[in-house]
């Protein structure tokens, strides 16, 4: 399964309990799912889970049961098109079957628990989350605009800061902080999902500082055999111009050591002076090489 549908998985062993929760999170569902108006109420969802909780989900919140159930494999459709069922579910929430747009009744969302509630039954509905391995994005959508708003500023109130915008006539709120994720996937009741995403973002940002560590190694490696490499030419043409002998014993001791160990690093090279000096010491004879090496250019 998708990490996405691992989620919904999840969400959907949370306990139908309490009356307040179920009315709240069926709400979520309503007003998220493919359809809900006047006319009817159709649930369309792929997930087994999910599948499974809405009768019960149903006939919790609203004591009634679907008029169509789903048949066969692939996607699972409810659907309610009894107008006394309708109605049951409008009154429920205070909505008026009439109105041209749904909006959301914040008095069915007053309790924390019910907010929490209603926001699992959206992302039952109308949610998806990207696999923390691959990337950071957990967003509701609805065609409902004024939901969308609305439901906004509820997030709002439990330090939900969603991002809004628009897709193919939907209202979409986002989120794309793997932290922002953890939070939102925790208050809605998948807190071993957030324990993934946490999981997932510790082990991107240790693979990163392992990449970094080893890319500023490779880079200071490639310092150090340029270094080397520009010495042993300095040395060479201070031999081959006679001047190397010419030099003073400390500097003609580290341009031997150096020709005799072109591999080592200047602590190693420290170590094998006689007697060892200090890398400072070793890299300022170097240098001084160096410099002799172009002045005889």
């Amino acid at each position: 399964m998708s990490f996405a549908a691992d989620v919904k998985t999840e969400l959907c062993r949370a306990p139908l309990s309490r009356k307040c929760c179920a009315q709240a999170e069926a709400y979520g569902v309503l007003l998220y799912c493919n359809t809900f108006h006047g006319g009817g109420v159709r649930i369309v969802t792929e997930n087994e889970a999910f599948a499974q909780r809405l009768p019960a989900l149903f006939k919790k919140a609203f004591k009634l049961a679907f008029d169509h159930l789903p048949e066969g494999e692939g996607k699972q459709i409810f659907e309610i098109d009894d107008p006394d069922k309708i109605m049951a579910i409008y009154r429920a929430f205070g909505c008026d079957p009439r109105a041209l747009a749904l909006h959301l009744n914040f008095a069915v969302v007053e309790e924390a628990c019910c907010r929490c509630s209603f926001l699992r039954g959206a992302f039952l509905a109308g949610g998806s989350v990207t696999d923390p391995r691959k990337g950071y994005h957990l967003e509701l959508a609805t065609s409902h605009h004024s939901v969308s708003r609305e439901v906004l500023a509820l997030m709002r109130e439990l330090d939900q800061e969603a991002k809004s915008a628009q897709r193919k006539g939907n209202s979409v709120l986002y989120f794309k902080q793997s932290e922002k994720i953890e939070d939102f996937l925790t208050c809605v009741g998948a807190p071993l999902a957030a324990m993934e995403v946490m999981n997932a973002k510790l082990e991107r940002d240790l693979r990163g500082k392992v990449n970094r560590r080893v890319n500023c190694d490779a880079a200071n490696l490639d310092k150090a055999v340029e270094a080397a490499m520009a010495q042993v030419e300095a040395i060479r043409r201070l031999e081959g111009a006679g001047t190397l002998i010419t030099l003073p014993d400390k500097l003609r001791e580290v341009a031997a050591l150096r020709l005799t160990h072109p591999e080592d690093t200047l602590a190693q090279l420290a170590q094998r002076c006689d007697p060892p000096i200090t890398k400072s010491a070793l890299n300022h004879r170097l240098r001084k090489l160096v410099e002799l090496g172009r002045a005889d250019l």
